[in-house]
């Protein structure tokens, strides 16, 4: 069957079949493709959580799901003079504002609340927020008076930064990611011709995925924001760009060996599929392993990322060898192949490399593990969780706001804790330790429940926040803690959750389809300890980098599983590259050492190449100006890097060198060991 599909997607009738109907394809996606769903308030909030069930229950109350910004009035050089309090308080008239302004007991600073209707969509309030700065920033008719501050905080601000910060940031990371894409596939096939090919098609393929995108909102129940597009545009090129260097690797063996053009490229295929299908299937189970996670974004993130990685494996291995069969050698110019030229895996720097681990392959281990020993012992300097302030790696209004306000107000002024419960609970909220201030009671519209407006000490985000709010749930167990402080602990907590369960269901997934891959027991586990001790390793160097280098004080709650599943499902996928060709080479000379240096030898240079360049391509997720998805693309570059240059050029060829033939056990690929194909124990070629 794989022969049969194999020719038939390369030949000539297959290759104008498959262009035309991956055309149509594309083009009734795009005129079908339908709108995001409309945000809902719940969004991003891990479900049955008390701060979820708060604000479902927002709506029972008069006061609606009202959010609200803080204006922070601020003098710097001493107490607010009598203009500063003049200004103030007509800017409050002006806005129609019904909170009077709140001054500070040293006199420096005054807070003015600015309630937000509940009906405003994203856009809406984003241009509120925006015409509230500008208004508060020119005072009441005229400037404010000199050395007078004004800045907008609160949850209406943050978003409309963290917005701002995504503002064209799909044009951003698609014009970086491509630009580094072809720098680089221009450097691997030294032609000024080859790259156009893969990098076009895996161009259309990431905008078919954006225009699929919609789809999976729907299915899942959460809008794809702009950091779900940016990662999953990300994966499609990188993935797509490491399948289309296996299959061109590939093609140009076989075209080395055979004078036709398109019975190399269906050779080429039938050789490269197994190790890509592999390679695909382990990174989109491994991602849909987030299927079970509490948080909606974790579940949308899984199913479109893996849809990501499916429409580049169609566009790898259906529509790339079917394009480049239609295309003549000399796409390859310079440096055409020709049929009966050196073999790959016999000459080259790889080849010498190879030939240098297995004459000391136990040496070549130990000093990769202590190494790979070195960088895990970063860990221990690892900080998890981020507050709200630390959300950005350029100054924004809200954060500058918030720091503003935590110098002459309790810290969580600007968003407040939302109680709710069945009586008034004034009097224990107030004996809570870290609580500030405590709101008027509100009843809902039944007259059955009641809201009050709690106010920390702490600022949201910050580990004395999520204790207060512990504290708040213990002294009140009958009743319902959310508000903003709430909802970011209990996404913390849903972040501990989804680790405990989504880590080892990934572990499992990747050894299924490595047992099933290699038919073998022994080198999958082998396999997959390497690619753990490169996830940990890249971990504690990336911290390092992030700490000392960037200056960031921790790893956002939810970067260490993401980049886990990345670094385990994407490092897994160069081991299988190595791997499978190493069976394919033990089953044709029979000696697994021999197999394995031919092997380093023939896919050194494509994996290499892929390896950089996914690294390259994850790294541009820090042209955008949030934490975390700078720590996202840090860590996985770091442990590309790491999978492409140590454990698979070194760690993974010497375990193999060590254990010869049981490298396969139970299975055994090759036939009868040739004792003339050994030199004292030392492959030769």
């Amino acid at each position: 069957m794989g022969a049969r599909w194999a020719t038939a997607v390369t030949s000539r009738t297959g290759t104008l079949l498959v262009v035309l109907v991956t055309a149509a394809l594309t083009t009734l996606v795009w005129l079908t493709s339908p709108p995001q769903p409309a945000a809902e308030p719940t969004d991003g909030l891990p479900a049955g959580t008390q701060s979820t069930r708060v604000t479902a229950l927002a709506d029972r109350f008069p006061s609606g799901r009202t959010d609200a910004a803080v204006v922070v009035y601020e003098r710097r050089d001493g107490p607010l003079t009598a203009a500063d309090r003049a200004a103030i308080v007509a800017t409050r008239a002006q806005r129609g504002v019904a909170p009077p302004p709140v001054f500070a007991a040293d006199g420096r600073a005054a807070l003015v609340t600015v309630p937000f209707a509940d009906d405003l969509d994203a856009a809406a309030r984003a241009t509120a927020v925006d015409d509230l700065r500008a208004a508060v920033s020119a005072g009441p008719g005229a400037p404010l008076p000199a050395g007078l501050t004004a800045q907008v905080t609160g949850g209406p601000a943050f978003g409309r930064d963290t917005a701002a910060a995504f503002a064209g940031a799909d044009v951003t990371l698609l014009v970086a990611t491509a630009c580094i894409v072809a720098l680089l596939l221009l450097i691997t096939y030294r032609s000024p011709l080859l790259w156009l090919a893969p990098l076009l098609l895996i161009g259309v393929g990431d905008q078919l995925v954006a225009k699929l995108l919609p789809w999976v909102a729907r299915w899942v129940g959460e809008r794809t924001d702009a950091s779900v597009t940016g990662i999953v545009s990300v994966l499609v090129f990188g993935a797509g760009t490491d399948y289309a260097l296996l299959l061109i690797s590939r093609y140009r063996e076989e075209l080395r060996r055979t004078p036709d053009r398109r019975e190399a490229m269906a050779n080429a295929l039938r050789a490269a599929a197994p190790a890509v299908v592999g390679s695909a299937a382990t990174v989109i189970l491994a991602l849909l392993t987030l299927l079970a996670a509490t948080l909606t974004s974790n579940r949308t993130l899984g199913v479109a990322a893996a849809l990501g990685v499916a429409v580049a494996l169609f566009f790898g291995l259906v529509v790339l060898p079917a394009v480049l069969a239609g295309l003549p050698r000399g796409v390859f110019w310079p440096f055409v192949p020709e049929a009966g030229s050196a073999e790959p895996g016999d000459t080259g720097r790889w080849a010498r490399l190879a030939r240098g681990v297995g004459r000391r392959p136990a040496a070549v281990l130990a000093v990769a593990v202590l190494l790979l020993g070195g960088l895990t012992a970063g860990l221990l300097t690892t900080r998890i969780g981020l507050a709200q302030t630390e959300q950005f790696r350029t100054e924004v209004e809200s954060v500058t706001a918030e720091r503003a306000l935590a110098r002459h107000f309790p810290s969580g002024s600007s968003q407040p804790v939302t109680v709710i419960a069945a009586g008034d609970v004034s009097a224990q909220v107030r004996a809570v330790p870290a609580v500030a201030a405590v709101g008027r009671p509100e009843l809902s519209d039944d007259g059955r429940l009641t809201k009050l407006s709690v106010q920390l000490t702490a600022a949201p985000g910050t580990e004395r926040a999520d204790e207060a709010v512990r504290r708040l749930r213990s002294a009140l167990p009958a009743a319902l803690v959310g508000g903003a402080p709430a909802a970011d602990l209990d996404q913390r907590d849903a972040n501990v959750r989804d680790n405990r369960v989504i880590v080892p269901l990934v572990l499992a997934v990747v050894l299924l389809v490595l047992i099933v891959l290699l038919r073998s027991l022994l080198a999958p586990v082998l396999l997959l300890l390497t690619v753990i001790a490169s996830y940990a390793a890249s971990l504690g160097a990336a911290t390092l980098v992030l700490t000392h280098l960037l200056g960031l004080p921790a790893l956002d709650a939810g970067v260490p599983l993401l980049s886990f599943l990345f670094l385990v499902a994407l490092g897994v996928d160069y081991n299988i590259f190595l791997v499978t060709r190493a069976r394919e080479e033990t089953a044709a000379h029979g000696d697994t050492r021999r197999a394995m240096v031919r092997a380093l030898g023939a896919t050194g240079g494509v994996i290499t190449s892929a390896g950089v360049l996914l690294a390259a391509v994850f790294t541009v997720l820090g042209v955008l100006p949030v934490v975390v998805l700078t720590q996202l693309g840090v860590i996985v570059g770091i442990g590309v890097l790491l999978d492409t240059l140590l454990v698979r050029t070194l760690v993974v060829p010497a375990l193999a060198l060590l254990l010869g033939e049981r490298f396969w056990w139970p299975a055994r690929p090759g036939r009868k060991p040739d004792p003339a194909a050994r030199a004292g124990g030392v492959p030769v070629t």
